[in-house]
């Protein structure tokens, strides 16, 4: 390990406002649904020529006794001329010229073939730089951000705030343990996280990604050790300001370098599969185009991977790029062979696995099949496989997940066993035509209220309120319903209503004219493709209609998106990019082939990107000019505090974000935590909030000590902190306890004199911490 001396640079840190690049697409490359192997080049087959020798040589021509006279054997010619005239030489053929033939007919073959798969690699190469410019944007951007290769350990557990520190905790955990399956021990027996409980952390969380860098950082180290070439560089940093100097280490033997630089390389190669996504579903490579610079042109819209990088939807959302590019070929193609079945299947569980969440995205996608099939789109049989996939999807995640319940009583898993029930009962209990609307709305009614009715049973069943809080924060969306869990998520401006300055950054990139424009087409074509199949024709003219399934899928999948996005702010993360993929279809001939008879798609196409880049490279420019230091100096003190002045099994409450650091950076204790998912953690952070409420001191600290609380982290911001009317933390108490209302805030009171419930141990300009006492 070489340890040198270097100074930190520091920048006034700008705010970004989150804005960033917009751009469309377009096209001019094969056309979506065609085999990339077609085109110019392949030799016309020629029908095969009948040799009549021998006593078996007749004409076609009815048999029996009345059937036609056979003609006239002609006379057997020697076999070697026969020989040479099927080869094609003719009665003079030689050898030479055989030879010469066959030459030609190789070469011909071959060079269609290396022109077929030069297409195909020079799309993976193409892919490939999307992903690596991607790869090194948002590499860019953290490093310019918080200066992460300058930092302390210390300061890089604590850049990981909220539930990116909690998260990363465990693969800390495992990371320093004796052995990779100790780790593992430690992570299914937590004892820190919700004390006094003991917890399995695996089935609780979503911990499978740091379960699995964990170990290929073991395994990295491990290896690197043995054949004894370094693996990271460590610094002496001088920080300045009267600080004291930090060790600072460079290189993937870090543990926190190395877990931010997988997810960055994922992250990386999602912006690949956008690409080979855009080409396979616009039939060209410049769809693939225009999907990957509408996402830079967007990118502040699109991630937040550049500035938490731990979160789950980091390691989750590229899967869900993979799950939809395969479903968009298995819907494309007419027979789906077992092996496609089994990818969807694997890009499922890697979805799900690694985030809470995912489920509900995927309830959105089964509805939009369901809706593809209803009206005719797709056959039962092919969604009955696709559910297949999804349903085995669920039961491995399930056991993965040690029987986590709330797979089990979702939305997610209720309509999946819903649908599969109207597919097998429809045909027999609806004698109805699938042309029939009454059939339609029947089929959709029996959906939602089987879905809602069988969730409600089995969470009845299984005595699971966990996901209670999803119900109630759609609740407060529709009727302005009010309690404390949905106050403390409606008061986060990510789970808020979209902010409407962003309809209007996307049209400014361009980027929402041509996704309207495009479902503008796909509708019109959807729409007369239903009133011919209401209109009974012949189903043998299905195919001059628009037959397309996979588009309308897209379509329905993208006002899915658009709803869950204007609900909940943070959801846009799956609307953007979606809208990027969307516009691709901009260049696809099976939407715009008219139009691309009268201009050339490349003019078309390259016009629109350009007045994307106007607006897209400012949104570019603004991101680059991002710089600053990561500096918390007050929790720094709090943290190097409690590891020096507490003991071991010290048990620590407060506000989540700092809990997460707590445990993180000084291995104690804590009853609250970041995850707020579980009912039972919901109630435990009810109650130390209480400190927050209006409520008596004494009160408080009864219910305090029954958590067995020994030290309670109180911030004086959290008293008056107001992100919107009725979002302080009294105001929110006011509704969950009226009864105190008017009273003054308890944390106010603990600001000024905390005796005799609780006595002051530290204090600095952010945090106090108030030690609970015993009598």
């Amino acid at each position: 390990m070489v340890v040198q001396t270097r100074g930190r640079h520091k920048e006034s840190p700008l705010k970004s406002s989150g804005a960033q690049p917009p751009p469309p697409q377009a096209a001019g490359a094969p056309q979506s649904g065609a085999s990339p192997r077609s085109g110019r080049g392949l030799p016309q087959k020629q029908p095969g020529r009948q040799l009549s020798c021998g006593a078996g040589a007749m004409r076609k021509g009815g048999t029996g006794r009345k059937g036609a006279k056979s003609e006239p054997q002609k006379p057997c010619r020697p076999l070697a001329q026969r020989v040479r005239e099927l080869l094609g030489l003719g009665q003079e053929g030689t050898l030479r010229g055989w030879r010469h033939g066959l030459q030609v007919f190789i070469e011909e073959k071959g060079a269609f073939l290396v022109r077929a798969d030069s297409k195909i690699w020079f799309t993976f190469i193409l892919a490939a730089f999307a992903g690596v410019l991607h790869w090194c944007h948002i590499t860019t951007l953290f490093e310019n951000d918080r200066h992460f290769s300058h930092l302390s350990t210390l300061e890089r557990e604590m850049a990981f705030r909220t539930e990116m520190g909690l998260y990363y905790s465990y693969f800390k955990t495992i990371v320093e343990a004796p052995s990779f399956w100790y780790g593992m021990w430690m992570i299914m027996n937590d004892k820190l996280t919700e004390y006094p409980l003991v917890i399995n952390t695996l089935k609780r969380f979503n911990l499978y990604p740091e379960v699995v860098l964990a170990s290929w950082y073991r395994i990295y180290t491990g290896v690197m050790d043995f054949i004894g070439l370094q693996t990271k560089t460590c610094w002496t940093v001088n920080r300045g300001e009267g600080l004291s100097p930090v060790e600072s280490c460079e290189g993937l033997g870090d543990p926190a370098s190395f877990y931010v630089a997988v997810i960055f390389l994922l992250n990386g190669v999602m912006m690949s599969l956008f690409f080979i996504y855009g080409t396979y579903l616009s039939g060209s490579r410049l769809g693939g185009l225009v999907t990957v610079l509408c996402y830079f042109f967007n990118h502040g819209e699109c991630t937040r991977v550049m500035w938490t990088p731990p979160l789950r939807e980091s390691f989750s959302y590229p899967f869900l790029v993979l799950q939809m590019l395969l479903l968009t070929y298995i819907l494309r193609t007419p027979n789906i062979n077992r092996g496609s079945l089994i990818a969807l299947c694997v890009s499922n569980v890697f979805f799900m696995l690694p985030w809470q969440f995912a489920q509900f995205v995927l309830l959105t996608q089964i509805a939009s099949l369901f809706a593809v099939y209803v009206v005719g789109y797709i056959d039962s049989l092919k969604l009955q496989k696709i559910l297949c996939a999804h349903m085995a999807s669920l039961a491995l995640c399930f056991i993965l997940m040690f029987g986590n319940s709330m797979l089990l009583t979702s939305y997610y898993a209720a309509s999946l066993a819903v649908i599969w029930g109207i597919l097998e009962l429809s045909p027999k209990f609806l004698k109805m035509s699938r042309r029939e609307v009454s059939l339609w709305a029947i089929e959709g009614f029996a959906w939602l209220f089987g879905t809602v009715t069988l969730k409600y049973l089995t969470s009845l069943i299984f005595g699971v309120a966990d996901d209670a809080h999803i119900s109630n924060l759609l609740k407060s969306k529709f009727i302005g319903y009010k309690d404390f869990d949905t106050l403390m998520y409606t008061c986060a401006a990510e789970f808020d209503f979209m902010e409407k300055e962003t309809p209007i950054r996307y049209t400014k990139t361009l980027l929402l004219p041509v996704v309207l424009v495009v479902f503008g087409v796909i509708t019109m074509k959807a729409i007369k493709y239903i009133v011919w199949v209401l209109s009974q024709k012949d189903l043998c003219e299905r195919e001059d209609h628009f037959n397309h399934g996979e588009l309308v899928y897209h379509a329905l999948q993208l006002l899915a998106y658009t709803v869950l996005g204007i609900l909940i702010m943070r959801l846009k993360l799956f609307l953007t990019p979606h809208l990027c993929v969307m516009a691709s279809l901009v260049c696809s001939k099976q939407l715009f082939g008219w139009l691309f008879g009268k201009i050339q798609p490349k003019t078309l196409v390259f016009a629109i990107l350009a007045i994307m880049a106007i607006e897209g490279s400012a949104n570019l420019q603004n991101q680059w000019n991002i710089m600053g230091e990561f500096s918390n100096l007050p929790q720094e003190e709090l943290l190097e505090w409690i590891k020096s002045s507490t003991r071991q099994d010290a048990v620590f409450a407060g506000a989540m974000p700092t809990m997460a650091s707590v445990k993180l950076s000084a291995l104690r204790p804590i009853v609250n935590h970041p995850h707020y998912e579980d009912a039972g953690l919901r109630a435990r952070t009810k109650i130390v909030y209480s400190m927050y409420s209006r409520k008596p001191a004494k009160e408080v600290k009864k219910e305090l000590l029954k958590l067995g609380v020994s030290y309670y982290i109180v911030e004086e911001s959290w008293c008056i902190r107001r992100t919107k009317p009725g979002c302080s933390m009294p105001e929110i108490w006011d509704v969950e306890d009226p009864a105190n209302a008017g009273k003054i805030p308890l944390c106010n009171l603990m600001s000024k004199d905390p005796r005799p419930y609780f006595n002051t141990v530290f204090q600095n300009s952010v945090y106090r911490i108030l030690k609970v006492t015993r009598e």
